[in-house]
């Protein structure tokens, strides 16, 4: 089993190399706004209580999120006995706290975070072009920017949270799709699962 955290800035390919590993390990895929919105969509009780968050253009609080969460996880216990790819969260210390509760509760833990790591200027030059070719409307200079403050000043602050947990494993994210692939395969191939809890917290 491998538990899995994709992390890096927006533009940075996580979507992208979440498809890779997931059809190389077999992974389940939980995404935090695929999720939402299926509870939402599903009219669950989880689901109208997120959704009264989400209406009035707040964020959803951190324990809800978890609830929803353990929720998804409980509900497909065959698809993730093989390890789980976790795509949009945590984004904050107290989410990462949550989610190594939350997993510890089910006999399991994070076995490992994988870091795209992509120069600012990089990252504004993908989502220009990513805007110019799709009309994404949030990929405009004025958003992209306020987008990787809250990136840096937030979400960042994870790399040193999971680096303390010998979890975190930085991999170039710029060059081609196959490239850096290689380089996430080559630190992933090489993880012991069954000892991987030498966290220092």
């Amino acid at each position: 089993m491998l538990n899995l955290v994709i992390f890096g800035a927006p533009g940075s390919g996580k979507g992208t190399q979440s498809e890779r590993i997931i059809d190389r390990y077999g992974l389940y895929h939980i995404s935090t706004g695929e999720v939402l919105r299926d509870q939402i969509a599903r009219g669950t009780q989880l689901g109208k209580l997120a959704d009264k968050y989400i209406s009035q253009g707040h964020l959803i609080p951190d324990d809800l999120m978890v609830k929803v969460l353990a929720d998804e996880i409980d509900s497909h216990p065959d698809e993730v006995s093989r390890g789980i790819i976790f795509d949009g969260f945590p984004r904050t210390i107290p989410q990462a706290e949550e989610l190594t509760r939350l997993l510890k509760e089910r006999g399991t833990e994070v076995h490992a975070v994988v870091g795209l790591e992509v120069e600012d200027t990089e990252l504004i030059e993908r989502m220009l072009k990513r805007g110019r070719d799709t009309g994404r409307a949030d990929d405009n200079p004025d958003t992209i920017k306020e987008r990787l403050n809250v990136y840096h000043s937030q979400t960042q602050p994870l790399r040193e949270y999971y680096h303390k947990q010998n979890k975190f494993h930085p991999v170039p994210g710029s060059g081609s799709v196959d490239h850096v692939f290689s380089h996430i395969s080559r630190h992933l191939d090489n993880i012991d699962t069954e000892s991987s809890s030498n966290a220092n917290i």
